[in-house]
């Protein structure tokens, strides 16, 4: 295919999907669902404008990397241990288990024995990027549910490879044998290459990022980022490994510098970009003329892969003492098919294990199931709600993330900012968010109770890791009048229930922010009136006695 055609291909799908989009979301729906139809309706099975060759498949691989790239920043890997290992025992469980289930399910429809494996390895794996994306939408990545979900998906992640060799391996080439042995060689590639991205992203970038040129040039960061990123998806790509996971490694790696929020914050619009298109990509699978000839078929199919993979989730973390309301939620938000089911259904298709019609009714339930995902997420915190408060009263556990003690956020970590966060300290506020975009200020020394986070704050993404939401208060304290107004507006459109307090640096800028109902400072009229203060001291104290540092 012609460059200039995979172009006009993406010009196409982002054209419906902003259209779509927009519809999704005036409709109350989400925007992914809009994404999906958009690129079902332009693909090859509806409207064809969009042929869906392997360019197009590139972008959709590109845009989960760089999704899960951007959620290993926000990770790290103390989070990630943090998970437990429980949870990790589920995920393996539920793997497990949806593959043998899946197995047997289809030996009793009258599959072979090789088209019943590879059918319940790709029923098996549920959608890391969608899922994902839909927690987040939500603020539900740190509740009991979020976090579990998330480790299953992990492991789901990891077992890609192998299933994929395995379903390769039913098809004759090579054996289970020589199946085994390309895995070890995987696993060794992947070792070496954690370890080499682990020294370099720990040892060599910090050092790179933190060179005073590149620290005060916003674009070289940049571009260190997105290679990172697309690096990573490509190193795994080339030792046959799945190329998401390699871009989440490297997040997680890099998510132990100080510049993680910052590099998140700015690839924020190429991973828009991207992941748009993975999901528009995605839709293109669907195959509504197909599934309306087969509609008995396909429903049944669709709803005995809903229930019976939400049923099995919720038996099984219920089995390792999880709450009912999280067993529930997490069963709900995992029951649909995922992604990288498409690779295992190929590999089967390719290998001549499935027919043409199993491997389009594997491929139009995946897309269903997709489309009913961002309601069963939505639904989950309310069920689970009800179950906890049923089944479990004695349980502090909830839908909703676990109560955390408020804090302040100051903007500025300047003189006035480094006043501020002292003096909240001594007044007794517990915890304390400071952020500033110069990195030498991340190395001083900061007291205890006060976390420092190096990024823009005129951008929405380092806000919000930051937790304005649940903050107590923001205090700018930014001595710029157009940054300060930025920020003071961009946190007014986040939290807008949240108590700002700004430093008006002019009488302009202060009477603009008293006029908006910001709680603002006119520093010209406070240093007047301490300069009035200590001069009348002065006269009264006797002179020079009367003397203060402030």
């Amino acid at each position: 295919m012609d460059a200039w055609d995979t172009l006009l291909d993406v010009i196409i799908l982002l054209s419906a999907a902003l259209v779509l989009g927009s519809i999704a979301e005036h409709l109350g729906q989400r925007a992914i669902m809009g994404y999906l139809l958009a690129g079902m309706f332009v693909g090859p099975n509806v409207l064809g404008w969009v042929t869906a060759g392997d360019e197009s498949y590139l972008l959709a691989e590109l845009g989960a990397a760089l999704l899960l790239f951007t959620i290993g920043l926000e990770f790290s890997f103390r989070r990630l241990l943090s998970l437990g290992s429980r949870t990790y025992a589920a995920g393996a469980a539920q793997i497990l288990l949806t593959g043998v289930l899946g197995y047997l399910a289809s030996l009793l429809a009258g599959l072979g024995q090789s088209a019943a494996i590879a059918l319940g390895a790709a029923v098996s794996l549920s959608s890391t990027a969608f899922v994902i994306k839909l927690l987040q939408d939500r603020s539900q990545m740190d509740s009991p549910q979020g976090r579990t979900a998330v480790g299953i998906l992990l492991l789901q992640d990891v077992a890609v490879v192998p299933l994929i060799l395995l379903v390769a391996s039913l098809s004759g080439d090579g054996g289970l044998g020589g199946s085994l042995l390309l895995l070890g060689q995987r696993l060794l590639y992947a070792a070496l290459g954690v370890v080499l991205f682990y020294l370099i992203l720990t040892y060599l970038l910090p050092r790179v990022l933190g060179a005073r040129h590149i620290a005060q040039n916003r674009e070289l960061p940049i571009l260190l980022a997105v290679l990172v990123a697309l690096g990573s998806t490509w190193a795994a790509h080339s030792a046959q490994l799945n190329p998401a996971m390699g871009a989440f490694v490297a997040g997680l790696i890099l998510a132990e510098s100080p510049f993680a929020v910052q590099i998140r914050s700015d690839i924020a619009a190429l991973r828009t970009l991207l992941v748009t298109l993975f999901f528009a990509a995605i839709g293109m699978f669907g195959h509504p003329a197909w599934a309306f000839e087969n509609i008995g078929l396909v429903s049944l199919v669709v709803l005995l892969v809903l229930f019976g993979k939400m049923a099995l989730i919720w038996s099984i973390l219920r089995a390792l003492r999880y709450p009912n309301g999280v067993a529930l939620a997490t069963g709900l938000s995992l029951a649909q098919i995922g992604e990288f089911s498409f690779v295992v259904a190929t590999v089967a298709r390719t290998g001549g294990i499935f027919e043409a019609e199993v491997f389009r009714l594997i491929l139009t339930v995946t897309v269903i199931t997709l489309l009913v995902t961002p309601y069963l997420v939505g639904l989950a915190p309310r069920l689970a709600g009800k179950a906890n408060r049923r089944g479990a009263a004695k349980s502090t556990t909830s839908e909703e993330p676990l109560p955390v003690e408020a804090h302040v956020v100051i903007v500025g970590y300047g003189s006035a900012g480094e006043a501020a966060a002292r003096a909240l300290r001594e007044g007794g506020v517990q915890e304390i968010k400071v952020i500033d975009v110069d990195p030498g200020l991340g190395r001083v020394e900061v007291p205890e109770g006060v976390q420092f986070i190096l990024g823009d704050a005129t951008q929405a993404e380092v806000l919000e890791h930051a937790g304005v939401a649940s903050a107590q208060s923001v205090i700018v304290t930014t001595s710029d009048p157009d940054t300060t107004q930025a920020i003071v507006e961009l946190v007014g459109f986040l939290a807008p229930s949240v108590e700002v307090i700004a430093r008006g640096s002019d009488s302009f800028l202060w009477r603009e922010l008293t006029d908006t109902g910001i709680v603002a400072v006119n520093e010209a009229e406070e240093v007047g009136l301490l300069l009035a203060q200590l001069a009348a001291e002065g006269v009264t104290g006797g002179g020079a006695g009367g003397k203060d540092a402030r």
